[in-house]
């Protein structure tokens, strides 16, 4: 599994960023740009999540079992380490 840090994340340029919180967690603040497809959702929604992109949650925890049940499928899925949590942690703005 690919992992990158809030830093590389914030410097990257179009590569699509999946947020797996739920709804309501990604309500409450997110990266700029992110689009919410819940960890619970992914298995049906697998025709909407482009071929490479990067994934979040809020520790990095439950982007990181996304992207590592991608990888069989064909994705290649990065997880952000550290997740939101790490990104808000370092100053970054957040989208509400």
């Amino acid at each position: 599994m690919q992992e990158i840090t809030v830093a590389e994340l914030k410097a990257r340029e179009n590569t699509p960023l999946i947020d797996v919180r739920e709804e309501h967690e990604f309500a409450a603040g997110r990266v700029p740009g992110a689009i919410n497809v819940p960890m619970s959702q992914i298995p049906q929604r697998f025709d909407e999540l482009p071929q490479e992109f990067d994934v979040i949650c809020h520790l990095g925890g439950r982007s990181a079992q996304v992207a590592q049940a991608l990888e069989p499928h064909g994705y290649e899925a990065t997880n952000v380490a550290g997740g939101t949590d790490a990104w808000i942690s370092a100053g970054y703005e957040v989208e509400r």
